[in-house]
């Protein structure tokens, strides 16, 4: 099937069967698209040649990776973090180039050779590493920015690579005029696209935007990206370069984020592709002939990575816990470093053996990423003898701030909800405990006077220490479903009839979370939309009495737990006093519990003026239960009436 749609056809069906299965493995999705160009290459079952049509394709995916890193790339956020990110992001860069190339010229490779291999060993994945950091809720910790940074510094050192290794490889007498002359048309193409085009860039996409056609802002995307590439690969550089810049411009508008999603689909789809192309490029007969160095190699790769950047860490006043656990993520090889291999390799600057055993190192070192990373807590633990110390003082501290707090509210995250959230609380003098991972966040507030302490909501311990036992409810105030899906596991094991209200950008996950045990979901599609809802009407001349009986309605509607709390200023409930008004209480129903067994009807406390809004099951969830509901031990019932009335229905469902 030597067609171009037959090659089409081959890599789709590879491609989506491996993706979906590392997915279930949750494993990148990268390294699978790596095993489909294994597969399909010539050096494997030869589905696919390596032809000159099937590369060019695939370096529409670098472009389009290079376009991404440019909308990332943040003056303003550079500028906050410029010491980490040229300091410590540099000095990892430059030391790892200078050291390969002289591995390099002791066993008689050109110095051209060991700059690109320098350069390539250099990288580390900003897909698994950032992925990875994201899921373990560690993005905003020390260690976490820290490896952000240098990854920054990385994505930002591939440009001037890209612009060196041609010129180093054409290998003229006159190479350093060459290199001055490549520089001189890299200063004034990126002053005439950053100064001037950033002046046009606005206007142009306004104009663009008005038009308000998806079809034509998508075509319009696609031109800037492809049209800047193409300027910057005839001006003699890359197209890599070309449509970096293109990001950057288009990240200084406010459409950034309309042309980011935009974007994905090609991004994901061609860089695959180039991902596939990479996989071709592996011989495993070469691969396996030359093993033991292929062994080597990865070992010294991820050794050398993880020495250095504990180091530097160490330098720049680190401790070492943290520096040790930014070394190991940072130890395995990277995207960008195929793309320079791959550079190298059709340059012939880097040839042969020496490329199929860089390239395998680089494949392996990636694979074994995830799951160094998932263990950088039992190796740190084992390497750095002060991790310990450094984990009971965490945990000291947030004890010693919880001390004494009974019937509080544990608020997992102190960001703007989080922080809106605890005002109110003060406003109603309600003891709450928060916790957050941002250490700057924490060392203002706390400085501030407010109750919040520096640890991660997920991990067991630091919920003991904040209290869980004593608390009266614990709210998850950012939304993020792994992190909160932990968060309910481990409260479900200690305090299963513990309310948790958590909040998410939709209700697309509400199911999983009440299953997880969450009393309740709020999701801020919907609350937003109320709001816009409740604006609109009152320019249109509805009564403010009329719009807030609407909201009343949906909100009860769409929350089990709010049902019946909204009244109207002359209800008859307004006229009750505070100790008269409904609240809320869950039960747990231990093996003990007279209810055991029972259902609602027989447990008496549908008599005593008390509803029962919720009964809370371990993977199954009742929002409306019945009468005829059995009641069994570990249920967590959540009960609604005045505080007597909930008293008595508490002793009749553990007592009879």
């Amino acid at each position: 099937m030597h067609t171009t749609l037959g090659f089409v056809l081959i890599l789709l069906a590879a491609a989506v069967v491996v993706s979906a299965l590392f997915r279930a493995l949750h494993l990148p999705s990268m390294l699978g698209y790596l095993l489909v160009g294994i597969v399909v290459s010539p050096h494997a079952f030869s589905w696919i040649p390596d032809s000159e049509n099937t590369r060019h394709l695939a370096e529409f995916g670098v472009v389009f990776m290079m376009f991404s890193i440019g909308l990332e790339f943040s003056l303003a956020k550079l500028k906050a973090i410029r010491t980490m990110v040229f300091g410590f992001g540099g000095a990892q860069v430059a030391v790892s180039v200078v050291v390969v190339m002289a591995l390099a010229w002791a066993v008689g490779l050109p110095w051209a050779a060991g700059l690109a291999l320098g350069g390539a060993l250099a990288m580390s994945s900003t897909a698994i590493v950032s992925k990875m950091l994201a899921e373990r809720l560690e993005l905003q910790s020390q260690h976490g920015r820290q490896m952000i940074a240098v990854l920054l510094f990385q994505d930002l050192a591939v440009v001037p690579l890209l612009i060196l290794i041609p010129t180093l490889a054409a290998g003229s007498a006159n190479m350093w005029a060459d290199l001055g002359w490549a520089s001189a048309k890299a200063a004034v193409v990126l002053f005439l696209l950053l100064f001037v085009g950033q002046k046009l860039m606005r206007p142009w996409f306004s104009m663009v935007a008005g038009h308000k056609s998806s079809e034509l802002f998508m075509l319009n995307v696609l031109l800037i990206t492809l049209g800047l590439a193409y300027l910057t690969d005839q001006a003699g550089l890359s197209l890599a370069l070309g449509a970096f810049l293109a990001g950057m411009l288009i990240s200084e508008t406010e459409f950034r984020y309309q042309v980011e999603d935009d974007i994905k689909p090609f991004r994901d789809v061609l860089l695959g592709l180039f991902f596939v192309t990479i996989g071709m490029l592996l011989d495993l007969h070469a691969v396996w002939a030359h093993f033991g160095w292929v062994v080597g190699v990865l070992i010294a790769l991820v050794l050398f990575k993880t020495v250095l950047v504990w180091g530097l860490g160490r330098a720049f006043g680190n401790e070492s816990p943290v520096a040790m656990r930014s070394a190991l993520g940072l130890a395995q090889g990277g995207e960008f470093g195929f793309v320079l291999l791959a550079q190298a390799g059709s340059l012939n600057l880097v040839m042969g053996a020496t490329l199929q055993i860089v390239l395998a190192a680089v494949v392996l070192s990636m694979m074994i990423a995830p799951i160094v990373i998932q263990y950088t807590d039992a190796i740190t633990r084992r390497l750095c003898g002060g991790e310990w110390a450094g984990r009971a003082k965490e945990l000291q501290d947030i004890a010693v701030k919880s001390f004494g707090a009974d019937a509080h509210l544990i608020i997992c995250g102190y960001g703007r909800s989080g922080q809106s959230l605890a005002r109110l609380l003060e406003s109603e003098n309600i003891p709450y405990m928060a916790l957050d991972v941002d250490p700057t966040r924490v060392k203002s507030a706390a400085a501030a006077g407010e109750s919040v302490v520096y640890g991660d909501a997920a991990r067991r311990e630091v919920l003991k220490a904040a209290g869980l036992k004593r608390a009266r409810a614990l709210v998850i105030t950012f939304a993020n479903l792994p992190a909160a899906m932990k968060i309910l596991a481990v409260v479900q094991e200690l305090r299963p009839d513990l309310p948790v209200v958590v909040r998410t950008l939709d209700d697309t996950d509400l199911d999983a979370l009440k299953q997880a045990g969450a009393a309740e979901v709020v999701p801020e599609v919907l609350e937003g939309s109320l709001m816009l809802a409740s604006h609109a009407l009152l320019l249109l001349g509805v009564p403010l009495t009329r719009v807030l009986k609407k909201l009343r309605g949906v909100r009860e509607q769409r929350y089990g737990l709010l049902r019946g709390f909204f009244r109207g200023a002359t209800d008859e409930e307004a006229e009750l006093s505070e100790t008269a008004q409904p609240r809320l209480l869950s039960v747990l129903v231990t093996e003990q519990a007279a209810a055991a067994g029972q259902t609602l009807a027989k447990t008496g406390v549908l008599e005593l003026g008390v509803e029962v809004i919720a009964v809370r099951r371990r993977n199954i969830r009742g929002l409306d239960p019945q009468p005829d509901t059995q009641v069994i031990a570990g249920d967590v019932l959540v009960l609604r009436g005045i505080p007597e009335n909930l008293a008595a229905a508490e002793m009749r469902l553990l007592q009879g």
